[in-house]
């Protein structure tokens, strides 16, 4: 026997000790199931078991991940339909100020004549500042505040999942707005 194999030998006979000296370890971390290869079932209902714990932990997982998919999409879906908004509407700026906070799941958005400080600004507040957010400044507890052109379009939230930190559909919103606004 090589040394190699001795060493690995080893190893196996000490990760089957500390298993049997510890039942429930594998339980308590169900995300390494996601790494084992699964036993036949040909071995009876123990190792059944295994098997179906690592089932229900992988589905657990994919319903994690599939969650989250539909998490981004939703805000990224609440944009396209601001966007369409946008492309019927007549007057750009009444459509962000009457018909974006609630297809956007905001409590308030409106366009300012003055610049932002930055290209995107996306914060959580304590106080929201009455000069971006007028009358829904007490309710505001995130911001983003997005340059178009000379201009902000200033979108404020009751809770930060309203308003997730999602650059790309921010943007989208922006040069949306700002296409619109050279049109009208």
């Amino acid at each position: 026997m090589t040394a190699a194999r001795k060493t690995e030998a080893e190893e196996a006979a000490f990760v089957e000790a500390y298993l049997r000296a510890n039942p429930g370890f594998l339980a308590a971390r169900p995300g390494l199931y996601a790494v084992l290869t699964p036993p036949r079932r040909v071995h009876g209902e123990v190792l059944a078991d295994h098997m179906a714990a690592m089932i229900q932990a992988g589905r657990a997982e994919w319903r994690q991940v599939l969650a989250a998919g539909r998490t981004g999409r939703s805000f990224a879906a609440k944009v396209a339909e601001a966007v369409l908004a946008l492309i019927a509407a007549a007057d750009p700026r009444d459509c962000v100020r009457h018909e974006w906070p609630s297809l956007l799941g905001v409590e308030h958005a409106t366009l300012h004549p003055r610049p932002a400080p930055a290209a995107l600004t996306l914060r959580d507040l304590a106080r929201a500042d009455p000069l971006w957010h007028g009358e829904a400044a007490p309710l505001i507890r995130r911001e983003a505040l997005l340059r178009v052109g000379e201009a902000t379009l200033a979108l404020g939230a009751r809770a930060a999942e309203d308003l997730p930190n999602e650059p790309e559909s921010l943007d989208v919103l922006a040069r949306a707005l700002h296409a619109a606004l050279r049109r009208a």
